[in-house]
Protein backbone atom coordinates (compact mmCIF):
# COMPACT_ATOMS: atom_id res chain seq x y z
CA UNK A 1 0.00 0.00 0.00
CA UNK A 2 1.01 3.62 -0.38
CA UNK A 3 -0.47 6.98 0.59
CA UNK A 4 -1.22 10.12 -1.40
CA UNK A 5 -2.78 13.46 -0.60
CA UNK A 6 -5.88 14.23 -2.61
CA UNK A 7 -7.36 17.60 -3.58
CA UNK A 8 -10.98 16.42 -3.46
CA UNK A 9 -12.94 13.47 -2.11
CA UNK A 10 -16.46 13.82 -3.56
CA UNK A 11 -17.26 13.65 -7.27
CA UNK A 12 -19.86 15.83 -8.97
CA UNK A 13 -22.42 13.09 -8.20
CA UNK A 14 -21.30 12.80 -4.57
CA UNK A 15 -19.39 9.56 -4.96
CA UNK A 16 -16.16 8.94 -3.09
CA UNK A 17 -13.27 6.53 -3.42
CA UNK A 18 -11.32 6.16 -0.20
CA UNK A 19 -8.98 3.64 -1.80
CA UNK A 20 -7.72 2.88 -5.31
CA UNK A 21 -7.00 -0.74 -6.09
CA UNK A 22 -8.38 -3.95 -4.63
CA UNK A 23 -7.34 -7.36 -3.31
CA UNK A 24 -10.57 -9.30 -3.88
CA UNK A 25 -9.02 -10.84 -7.01
CA UNK A 26 -12.25 -11.02 -9.06
CA UNK A 27 -11.29 -12.47 -12.43
CA UNK A 28 -13.56 -10.10 -14.39
CA UNK A 29 -12.56 -6.85 -12.66
CA UNK A 30 -13.41 -3.86 -14.88
CA UNK A 31 -11.44 -1.50 -12.67
CA UNK A 32 -8.25 -2.99 -14.11
CA UNK A 33 -9.10 -1.37 -17.46
CA UNK A 34 -6.46 0.96 -18.91
CA UNK A 35 -9.00 3.78 -19.31
CA UNK A 36 -8.96 4.40 -15.54
CA UNK A 37 -5.25 5.33 -15.69
CA UNK A 38 -4.17 3.45 -12.60
CA UNK A 39 -0.53 4.50 -12.28
CA UNK A 40 0.40 1.78 -9.80
CA UNK A 41 -0.11 -1.96 -9.47
CA UNK A 42 -3.77 -2.71 -8.85
CA UNK A 43 -2.93 -4.73 -5.75
CA UNK A 44 -0.78 -1.88 -4.36
CA UNK A 45 -3.63 -0.10 -2.61
CA UNK A 46 -3.55 3.68 -2.81
CA UNK A 47 -4.81 5.36 0.35
CA UNK A 48 -5.98 8.96 0.38
CA UNK A 49 -4.29 10.11 3.55
CA UNK A 50 -6.43 13.24 3.94
CA UNK A 51 -9.73 11.67 2.86
CA UNK A 52 -11.51 12.05 6.20
CA UNK A 53 -10.68 15.74 6.65
CA UNK A 54 -11.65 16.41 3.03
CA UNK A 55 -14.97 14.65 3.54
CA UNK A 56 -15.83 16.56 6.69
CA UNK A 57 -15.01 19.83 4.98
CA UNK A 58 -17.16 18.89 1.96
CA UNK A 59 -20.12 17.80 4.08
CA UNK A 60 -19.95 20.93 6.23
CA UNK A 61 -20.05 23.17 3.15
CA UNK A 62 -22.90 21.45 1.31
CA UNK A 63 -26.06 23.55 1.11
CA UNK A 64 -28.36 20.57 0.60
CA UNK A 65 -28.31 17.11 2.09
CA UNK A 66 -27.83 14.28 -0.40
CA UNK A 67 -26.86 10.64 -0.76
CA UNK A 68 -23.14 9.91 -0.45
CA UNK A 69 -22.01 6.84 -2.36
CA UNK A 70 -18.93 4.67 -2.50
CA UNK A 71 -17.78 1.42 -4.08
CA UNK A 72 -18.32 2.07 -7.78
CA UNK A 73 -14.60 1.81 -8.61
CA UNK A 74 -13.10 0.04 -5.61
CA UNK A 75 -14.88 -2.03 -3.00
CA UNK A 76 -14.25 0.05 0.14
CA UNK A 77 -14.43 -3.00 2.40
CA UNK A 78 -11.11 -4.44 1.32
CA UNK A 79 -9.12 -6.26 4.06
CA UNK A 80 -7.05 -3.14 4.69
CA UNK A 81 -10.20 -1.34 5.87
CA UNK A 82 -10.33 -3.59 8.94
CA UNK A 83 -7.15 -1.88 10.12
CA UNK A 84 -7.50 1.66 8.74
CA UNK A 85 -11.26 2.12 9.36
CA UNK A 86 -11.62 4.91 6.79
CA UNK A 87 -15.09 3.75 5.77
CA UNK A 88 -16.12 3.65 9.40
CA UNK A 89 -14.77 7.16 9.99
CA UNK A 90 -16.60 8.37 6.88
CA UNK A 91 -19.84 6.83 8.09
CA UNK A 92 -19.46 8.58 11.41
CA UNK A 93 -19.24 11.91 9.59
CA UNK A 94 -22.12 11.10 7.24
CA UNK A 95 -24.27 10.15 10.21
CA UNK A 96 -23.26 13.22 12.21
CA UNK A 97 -24.02 15.66 9.39
CA UNK A 98 -27.30 13.98 8.45
CA UNK A 99 -26.53 12.71 4.94
CA UNK A 100 -27.76 9.54 3.29
CA UNK A 101 -25.44 6.74 2.27
CA UNK A 102 -25.13 3.90 -0.22
CA UNK A 103 -22.29 1.45 -0.82
CA UNK A 104 -21.44 -1.32 -3.27
CA UNK A 105 -19.54 -4.23 -1.73
CA UNK A 106 -18.97 -7.98 -1.76
CA UNK A 107 -17.59 -8.11 1.77
CA UNK A 108 -19.13 -9.15 5.08
CA UNK A 109 -16.82 -6.65 6.78
CA UNK A 110 -19.69 -4.20 6.33
CA UNK A 111 -21.41 -5.81 9.32
CA UNK A 112 -18.77 -4.22 11.54
CA UNK A 113 -20.50 -0.92 10.80
CA UNK A 114 -24.07 -2.15 11.24
CA UNK A 115 -24.88 0.25 14.07
CA UNK A 116 -23.76 3.23 11.99
CA UNK A 117 -25.74 2.03 8.97
CA UNK A 118 -28.82 1.66 11.16
CA UNK A 119 -28.36 5.12 12.65
CA UNK A 120 -28.11 6.71 9.20
CA UNK A 121 -31.15 4.77 8.02
CA UNK A 122 -33.18 5.96 11.01
CA UNK A 123 -32.62 9.58 9.98
CA UNK A 124 -32.64 9.31 6.22
CA UNK A 125 -31.79 6.44 3.85
CA UNK A 126 -28.97 3.93 3.87
CA UNK A 127 -28.87 1.38 1.06
CA UNK A 128 -26.38 -1.48 0.83
CA UNK A 129 -25.68 -2.83 -2.65
CA UNK A 130 -24.25 -6.34 -2.86
CA UNK A 131 -22.86 -8.08 -5.95
CA UNK A 132 -23.99 -11.67 -6.58
CA UNK A 133 -22.71 -13.54 -9.62
CA UNK A 134 -23.10 -17.24 -8.93
CA UNK A 135 -25.21 -19.62 -6.88
CA UNK A 136 -22.36 -22.16 -6.95
CA UNK A 137 -20.06 -21.76 -3.94
CA UNK A 138 -17.08 -23.51 -5.53
CA UNK A 139 -17.41 -21.44 -8.70
CA UNK A 140 -17.61 -18.30 -6.58
CA UNK A 141 -14.22 -19.16 -5.07
CA UNK A 142 -12.76 -19.15 -8.58
CA UNK A 143 -14.50 -15.99 -9.80
CA UNK A 144 -14.05 -13.92 -6.62
CA UNK A 145 -11.33 -15.73 -4.67
CA UNK A 146 -10.34 -13.31 -1.91
CA UNK A 147 -13.73 -12.23 -0.56
CA UNK A 148 -16.61 -13.99 1.16
CA UNK A 149 -18.70 -16.31 -1.01
CA UNK A 150 -22.26 -15.86 -2.21
CA UNK A 151 -23.79 -17.77 0.70
CA UNK A 152 -22.15 -15.45 3.22
CA UNK A 153 -23.16 -12.36 1.24
CA UNK A 154 -26.75 -13.55 1.33
CA UNK A 155 -26.46 -13.96 5.10
CA UNK A 156 -25.32 -10.32 5.19
CA UNK A 157 -28.34 -9.29 3.11
CA UNK A 158 -30.61 -11.12 5.53
CA UNK A 159 -29.02 -9.45 8.55
CA UNK A 160 -29.47 -6.07 6.89
CA UNK A 161 -33.10 -6.97 6.11
CA UNK A 162 -33.72 -7.89 9.74
CA UNK A 163 -32.31 -4.51 10.77
CA UNK A 164 -34.54 -2.55 8.39
CA UNK A 165 -31.78 -1.55 5.96
CA UNK A 166 -32.84 -1.69 2.27
CA UNK A 167 -30.63 -3.62 -0.12
CA UNK A 168 -30.00 -3.79 -3.86
CA UNK A 169 -28.28 -6.67 -5.66
CA UNK A 170 -26.05 -6.34 -8.71
CA UNK A 171 -26.65 -9.41 -10.88
CA UNK A 172 -23.46 -8.82 -12.78
CA UNK A 173 -21.41 -9.97 -14.52
CA UNK A 174 -22.82 -13.16 -15.99
CA UNK A 175 -19.98 -14.85 -17.83
CA UNK A 176 -20.72 -16.75 -21.05
CA UNK A 177 -20.15 -20.52 -20.77
CA UNK A 178 -19.49 -20.19 -17.03
CA UNK A 179 -22.46 -18.90 -15.01
CA UNK A 180 -24.99 -18.04 -17.74
CA UNK A 181 -27.38 -20.87 -16.88
CA UNK A 182 -31.02 -21.01 -15.90
CA UNK A 183 -30.10 -22.83 -12.69
CA UNK A 184 -27.67 -20.10 -11.67
CA UNK A 185 -30.02 -17.20 -12.35
CA UNK A 186 -32.94 -18.89 -10.61
CA UNK A 187 -30.72 -19.73 -7.64
CA UNK A 188 -29.57 -16.14 -7.22
CA UNK A 189 -33.11 -14.82 -7.65
CA UNK A 190 -34.34 -17.13 -4.92
CA UNK A 191 -31.63 -15.80 -2.63
CA UNK A 192 -32.82 -12.26 -3.41
CA UNK A 193 -36.44 -13.18 -2.73
CA UNK A 194 -35.54 -14.75 0.62
CA UNK A 195 -33.51 -11.68 1.58
CA UNK A 196 -36.37 -9.35 0.51
CA UNK A 197 -34.09 -7.09 -1.49
CA UNK A 198 -35.55 -3.82 -2.77
CA UNK A 199 -34.24 -4.20 -6.30
CA UNK A 200 -31.89 -6.05 -8.63
CA UNK A 201 -29.68 -4.28 -11.16
CA UNK A 202 -29.03 -6.25 -14.32
CA UNK A 203 -27.64 -4.91 -17.60
CA UNK A 204 -28.06 -8.10 -19.58
CA UNK A 205 -26.42 -11.47 -19.37
CA UNK A 206 -22.75 -11.02 -20.20
CA UNK A 207 -19.87 -8.74 -19.33
CA UNK A 208 -17.79 -5.92 -20.75
CA UNK A 209 -14.11 -6.24 -21.65
CA UNK A 210 -11.68 -3.40 -22.31
CA UNK A 211 -7.98 -3.13 -22.76
CA UNK A 212 -6.38 -4.04 -19.46
CA UNK A 213 -9.14 -6.08 -17.90
CA UNK A 214 -9.53 -8.23 -21.04
CA UNK A 215 -5.96 -9.51 -20.82
CA UNK A 216 -6.30 -10.18 -17.11
CA UNK A 217 -9.63 -11.96 -17.59
CA UNK A 218 -8.27 -14.21 -20.34
CA UNK A 219 -5.25 -15.11 -18.21
CA UNK A 220 -7.60 -16.13 -15.40
CA UNK A 221 -9.70 -18.17 -17.81
CA UNK A 222 -6.54 -20.02 -18.88
CA UNK A 223 -5.83 -20.72 -15.23
CA UNK A 224 -9.29 -21.87 -14.12
CA UNK A 225 -11.04 -22.89 -17.35
CA UNK A 226 -8.41 -24.19 -19.80
CA UNK A 227 -9.34 -23.63 -23.44
CA UNK A 228 -12.14 -21.17 -22.73
CA UNK A 229 -10.17 -18.02 -23.55
CA UNK A 230 -9.63 -19.33 -27.09
CA UNK A 231 -13.38 -19.78 -27.42
CA UNK A 232 -13.96 -16.20 -26.23
CA UNK A 233 -11.42 -14.84 -28.71
CA UNK A 234 -13.01 -16.74 -31.57
CA UNK A 235 -16.57 -15.64 -30.78
CA UNK A 236 -16.08 -12.12 -29.40
CA UNK A 237 -12.70 -10.92 -30.65
CA UNK A 238 -11.99 -7.53 -29.09
CA UNK A 239 -15.67 -6.65 -28.57
CA UNK A 240 -16.54 -4.43 -25.64
CA UNK A 241 -19.88 -6.15 -25.08
CA UNK A 242 -19.50 -9.89 -24.47
CA UNK A 243 -23.06 -11.16 -24.45
CA UNK A 244 -24.34 -14.56 -23.46
CA UNK A 245 -25.99 -16.75 -26.07
CA UNK A 246 -28.65 -17.35 -23.40
CA UNK A 247 -29.39 -13.65 -22.85
CA UNK A 248 -32.96 -13.64 -24.17
CA UNK A 249 -34.08 -16.67 -22.18
CA UNK A 250 -32.36 -15.61 -18.96
CA UNK A 251 -33.59 -12.01 -19.11
CA UNK A 252 -37.18 -13.27 -19.50
CA UNK A 253 -36.72 -15.38 -16.38
CA UNK A 254 -35.16 -12.44 -14.54
CA UNK A 255 -37.88 -9.90 -15.36
CA UNK A 256 -40.74 -12.35 -14.90
CA UNK A 257 -39.57 -13.57 -11.50
CA UNK A 258 -38.91 -10.05 -10.21
CA UNK A 259 -42.30 -8.84 -11.44
CA UNK A 260 -44.10 -11.75 -9.77
CA UNK A 261 -42.55 -11.14 -6.35
CA UNK A 262 -42.43 -7.33 -6.40
CA UNK A 263 -38.67 -6.80 -6.67
CA UNK A 264 -37.83 -3.61 -8.58
CA UNK A 265 -36.00 -4.59 -11.77
CA UNK A 266 -35.95 -1.37 -13.79
CA UNK A 267 -32.38 -0.04 -13.67
CA UNK A 268 -33.40 3.61 -14.04
CA UNK A 269 -35.91 3.32 -11.22
CA UNK A 270 -33.31 1.74 -8.94
CA UNK A 271 -30.72 4.41 -9.72
CA UNK A 272 -33.27 7.13 -8.98
CA UNK A 273 -33.96 5.44 -5.66
CA UNK A 274 -30.26 5.22 -4.83
CA UNK A 275 -29.62 8.88 -5.61
CA UNK A 276 -32.71 10.36 -3.92
CA UNK A 277 -32.17 11.79 -0.47
CA UNK A 278 -35.09 11.12 1.87
CA UNK A 279 -35.30 12.66 5.31
CA UNK A 280 -37.46 10.70 7.71
CA UNK A 281 -39.93 12.51 9.94
CA UNK A 282 -39.62 12.33 13.72
CA UNK A 283 -42.64 10.01 13.71
CA UNK A 284 -40.95 7.64 11.25
CA UNK A 285 -37.78 7.69 13.32
CA UNK A 286 -39.70 6.79 16.48
CA UNK A 287 -41.45 3.92 14.68
CA UNK A 288 -38.06 2.45 13.75
CA UNK A 289 -37.12 2.27 17.42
Amino acid sequence: MHSVESKTILSAKNGMNLYRGCLHGCIYCDSKSDCYHMEHDFEDIEIKSNAISLLEDALRKKRKKCMIGTGSMTDPYIPLEAKLCNVQKSLQLIERYGFGFTVITKSDLILRDLDLLKSINQKTKCVVQMTLTTYDEELCKKLEPNVCTTKRRVEVLEILRDNGIPTVVWLSPILPFINDTKENIEGILQYCIDAKVYGILCFGMGLTLRSGNREYFYAQLDRHFPGLSAKYRKIYGDSYIVGSRNNSELMKIFHSKCENVGIVHDNDEIFRYLSTFEEKSKFEQLKMF
